[in-house]
């Protein structure tokens, strides 16, 4: 699947990359001014997330975009964008068998009991006024388990360094080429928008970078999980007219504190 900043995105079978030669080989047309912002592996059972600048996200399924032949054509529209805005990123997600009502459920149950335990906010998760889901549904503990275990989650930084992390479950699925829905509650201290959008795991690290040559190193476990609508909380603390351009996903090596230690003994002596 490939996906550009102005929103359009195009599905080919991998066989059409197999003999690729020195030269480089036509991946996607693209209009004049337009660029790629991702290619991801998916299969027909995935979901394709766009996340655009302004703070917008649309989630749709990958076979609702036909696999194309040829490799020379733009493709068709995968969001509609307001003016200013611009795609970001792209993600590919796994399916989850679930009524929007079983996912709204959950998500309210997981809310709940991160409040209990004090992890999280007094909020409720994000509603939209065209969403028919209610979350009344009784799940049953086995239910609450086996989409716990599916459960994914996705990160979202500002350019002034707020952040957080929501359910997937909170990015309903709806028709491509649309504007999608809220991914990120903007303005005020949280700026005007979007850096980065991508999902992450409990394990991982995050490294941010700003435009001015400023970078650190955080556990994704620290960034608050909140409702996609929300702003977040301060991750980087940013100087005026200071912006992070950059964040990147550091997946869960398994190295632990050993892995910690050498890499902090690989930096004495460094600026902090």
């Amino acid at each position: 699947m490939f996906a550009t900043r102005s929103g359009d995105v195009r599905r080919n079978k991998l066989s059409d990359f197999a003999t690729v030669n020195r030269a480089g080989k036509i991946a996607m047309k693209l209009e004049d001014g337009d660029h790629m912002v991702g290619v991801a592996l998916c299969t027909a059972e995935d979901d394709v997330m766009l996340t655009t600048a302004l703070g917008r996200a649309i989630r749709f399924k990958a076979d609702d975009v036909r696999v194309f032949k040829g490799r020379d054509s733009t493709g068709v529209r995968g969001v509609r964008l307001q003016k200013g805005d611009e795609v970001i990123s792209m993600a590919v997600l796994g399916r989850v068998d679930a009524t929007p009502d079983e996912r709204a459920a959950y998500v309210k149950h997981a809310s709940a009991m991160r409040r209990a335990t004090g992890e999280g906010e007094d909020e409720t998760p994000t509603v939209d006024a065209d969403d028919e889901a209610t979350g009344d549904a009784a799940l049953s503990v086995e239910r609450i388990a086996e989409l716990g275990a599916a459960e994914q989650y996705i990160l979202t930084v500002t350019d002034t360094g707020f952040g957080k992390r929501s359910s997937a479950y909170e990015y309903r699925r709806t028709g491509r080429g649309g504007q999608g829905l809220t991914a990120h509650g903007l303005g005020g201290r949280a700026g005007t928008r979007l850096a980065a959008s991508f999902p992450v795991e409990d394990g991982d690290e995050l490294l941010l970078v700003t435009s001015g040559g400023q970078m650190i190193r955080t556990p994704v476990s620290q960034v608050r999980i909140v409702g996609r609508s929300s702003q977040g909380v301060t991750i980087f603390r940013t100087a005026e007219g200071e912006r992070v351009v950059s964040v990147e996903r550091l997946p869960d090596s398994g190295g632990g504190d050993d892995e910690a230690a050498e890499v902090e003994a690989d930096g004495e002596g460094g600026e902090s």
